[in-house]
């Protein structure tokens, strides 16, 4: 008997009640990302094709490489509509996150789009890189798969809060994940991480969450004791910082050490 043991790290960490820690990936390109995701205690790769230039190829290659080294690639798409869910799903990524999901209906569609049937419409195919491109009994494939595939639905709009307790309701969703940036943005708040309107609607969805079995998530706000603070109330999906981000802030901070040196 093939072995079917796989194993999605985000889900195995939520299940033992952790936090998962993605690192953004808007930038880099090469499937080395993995392997600094890896050492620096990261989860999984956020693979941002919502606001960055990916070709499906390069997400396939990042993709198979992260699952060797035990990192999950999750990639966030554009819609929850985006035509590419079944390539990616089909090629290495182990989970999707869907932004703007602001009705029942749109959080069913995702369900459908990932998810194998009897729960989705997910089409199915043969030799997956999940069992190194070996034939499986269908039955034990899917099943191994569906159980290891991380499906994300994102709240970022006032409706999607007003919304949240049928969202969370839908079965095949395992994470909630709240968009502060967008969230705070369709209020007319932008980047006002300490608002009580934003303090309410996290509430809202954290007890939604809760109510209907599905993990907490929480991205937007990159200052560490924040992120700590959320992970304490009960966030369980978070979002570090991206590529870019850090290399950005390395750089400015090594010009400036030596600048500092010079004198």
């Amino acid at each position: 008997m093939v072995e079917t043991a796989l194993v999605n790290p985000v889900k195995a960490r939520i299940a033992a009640g952790g936090a998962a820690l993605g690192l953004g990936v808007r930038l880099v390109r090469s499937a080395e990302i993995a392997r600094i995701a890896r050492a620096s205690g990261h989860d999984f790769l956020f693979l941002d094709v919502q606001h960055s230039l990916f070709t499906l190829e390069t997400l396939g290659h990042i993709a198979q490489a992260a699952v060797a080294l035990g990192v999950a690639p999750v990639a966030r798409l554009r819609s929850v509509r985006d035509p590419d869910v079944q390539a990616l799903l089909d090629n290495g990524i182990t989970g999707i996150v869907y932004p703007d999901v602001n009705t029942a209906e749109d959080a069913r569609a995702a369900v459908a789009a990932v998810r194998f049937g009897p729960l989705g419409r997910r089409s199915v195919t043969g030799g997956y890189p999940h069992f190194d491109f070996r034939a499986m009994p269908p039955a034990e494939a899917l099943a191994a798969i569906d159980a290891t595939t991380l499906l994300v639905c994102m709240i970022e709009t006032r409706e999607g809060v007003r919304n949240a307790e049928a969202i969370a309701a839908v079965p095949g969703i395992d994470v909630i994940h709240m968009g502060m940036n967008d969230l705070l943005t369709d209020m007319g708040k932008p980047g006002r991480y300490d608002d009580a309107e934003l303090e309410e609607a996290v509430a809202r969805v954290l007890a939604a969450c809760r109510a209907h079995g599905k993990a907490f998530g929480a991205g937007g706000n990159r200052d560490p004791l924040a992120q700590a603070a959320v992970i304490r109330r009960g966030a369980q999906f978070l979002t570090t910082q991206t590529d870019v981000a850090l290399l950005s802030a390395g750089a400015a901070a090594w010009t400036k050490g030596v600048q500092e040196a010079l004198g």
